[in-house]
């Protein structure tokens, strides 16, 4: 069986999601795991989210050494983890689950032609809230304003930086990722997006 089908039946048999498998150099084998996700139905309250802890890493380690030696797969050491604040996101179900969030992207190519307006024509990488477009399919949206830094006084006459939109498709990403934004006021504060 290949390694891909082994890891995925041993997590999702624990009842968790796999959501990255990776080789690293020196035979290290590194696994990412999320509880699974299920879209709020209509008229239920959000059930909150759920994180993964160092017992449920433990517990797919545990379970995962034991089904790689039954399988004869090559490893040296195994890293079972959770995907963290920058969390890949892969599938469409995942961009589901974090509609409204920010998000860093990778274009496999440069926008060229249809750039439009301030971005250049040559960018690849962007920072934006994640939404649904009109017409399908994904799309960003964000300003280029700078942060303003404390203490700093904003004249009031400034007219804010205008809001650029950016529609693409999963198949015209090369990655896709949570930005990883630290708050330190707590969940609640809002962002500068």
């Amino acid at each position: 069986m290949a390694l891909q089908q082994i890891v995925e039946q041993t997590v999702s048999g624990l009842g968790y999601d796999l959501v990255e498998i990776e080789r690293a150099q020196g035979g290290t084998l590194r696994i990412t795991i999320d509880w699974p996700w299920q879209p709020p139905t209509e008229g239920e309250a959000a059930v909150p989210p759920q994180f993964i802890t160092v017992e449920d890493c433990e517990k797919v380690t545990r379970q995962l050494q034991f089904a790689l030696e039954v399988d004869g797969v090559d490893y040296k050491r195994l890293e079972v983890s959770s995907p963290g604040i920058d969390r890949p996101l892969r599938h469409e179900q995942d961009y589901q689950r974090f509609e409204g969030e920010v998000i860093d992207i990778t274009l496999k190519a440069p926008m060229g032609a249809a750039a439009a307006g301030q971005v250049s024509p040559l960018r690849k990488k962007f920072r934006g809230r994640l939404s649904r477009a009109e017409a399908g399919g994904w799309q960003i949206v964000w300003s280029d304003e700078p942060a303003v830094k404390p203490g700093q006084k904003i004249s009031k006459k400034r007219a804010p930086a205008p809001l650029q939109v950016l529609g693409f498709t999963l198949d015209e990403l090369r990655e896709a990722r949570l930005a990883p934004i630290v708050d330190f006021k707590g969940r609640g504060a809002a962002s500068g997006l």
